[in-house]
């Protein structure tokens, strides 16, 4: 159960990194994109009170608005203001954990106090419905599983997603032949912020109830490793980001049972990451030899 409380945040994050990913963007500012998820999500819990068929779609909605608008501004950094995509995420990043501490200790403190474990609990009303026992339940299966799904009808399937992969190989390339790059680009931008929204959603209303510092536990840079490792694909993202998963809450336990450093789950999940690096590296330079030992044949063959 641990391990998925820990899986559908990741998944949800990494299938959202697919679409900048295909895009040829590298969006790591999808860390605060998640945080600002969870603010959405809060403001709309502090805000409203109302039956809970009517309360979670709009607190969902507001933790993927919140996440949609902060990916927004680090595309419009991107596109008009010529700002690289990994120092504007970067740099929005540390407002948006910036912004979490300013709320926790200001205007949503706990009354009379200030305290680092996060604003007032929400209502009841506000929380995601958990299976009997542990801190999972079905809403965040079912949108991990959904999310999955879309990237994959989208990325495959329309004429968006194709845009998307011409965009990637060659962006100069597409806008000459009619795509519209900067449109397309912030669209990717928005859909990948509002599933790291929803992310920080389903932290701040399914696992701790509350807005704490640290919503985020840095699933945002871990699903940038599961994208890497899982080479786009949507298909592999879920059994990828379950691996990583295991390794995050399995790696709490080792000090414990087998009287080893936490440290190894992370120095584990980084060997992976870069052996799977090298051998698409070395896949890579086989077929470009491949492909100059077959146009050597050719001009062999037409000189002769």
């Amino acid at each position: 159960a641990d391990v998925l409380v820990a899986l559908a945040p990741l998944v949800l994050c990494a299938a959202g990194l697919l679409f900048t990913f295909t895009a040829g963007k590298w969006n790591i500012g999808i860390e605060g994109q998640m945080v600002m998820g969870a603010i959405g999500a809060t403001w709309v819990a502090r805000t409203f009170g109302l039956p809970t068929v009517i309360y979670l779609p709009l607190l969902l909605a507001g933790g993927a608005c919140g996440g949609a608008l902060w990916a927004l501004l680090a595309g419009i950094l991107h596109t008009r203001g010529r700002v690289h995509e990994i120092f504007a995420g970067l740099g929005l990043n540390f407002v948006a954990i910036a912004t979490t501490n300013f709320m926790i200790f200001g205007p949503w403190r706990q009354p009379g106090i200030a305290t680092m474990s996060g604003t007032e609990m929400f209502r009841k009303s506000a929380w995601l419905p958990n299976f009997s026992g542990v801190s999972l339940g079905p809403v965040e299966l079912a949108l991990g599983a959904a999310a999955i799904v879309v990237a994959t009808l989208a990325l495959r399937g329309t004429i968006w997603g194709l845009r998307l992969k011409a965009i990637g190989k060659k962006e100069r390339a597409a806008y000459i032949l009619g795509i519209d790059t900067e449109r397309n680009t912030l669209v990717a931008f928005a859909v990948s912020g509002a599933c790291a929204g929803l992310a920080g959603a389903v932290q701040a209303l399914g696992l701790y109830h509350r807005l704490i510092p640290s919503i985020s536990s840095g699933y945002g840079y871990l699903a940038i490793l599961v994208c890497l490792l899982a080479g786009n694909r949507p298909l592999l993202v879920a059994p990828v980001a379950f691996f990583f998963a295991a390794a995050v809450k399995g790696s709490l336990q080792l000090p414990l049972v087998m009287q080893l450093d936490s440290a190894l789950g992370g120095v584990l999940q980084g060997m992976l990451v870069l052996m799977a690096l090298l051998a698409q590296g070395y896949a890579a330079r086989r077929r470009r030899v491949s492909m100059a030992a077959d146009t050597q044949d050719v001009q062999a063959t037409g000189g002769g």
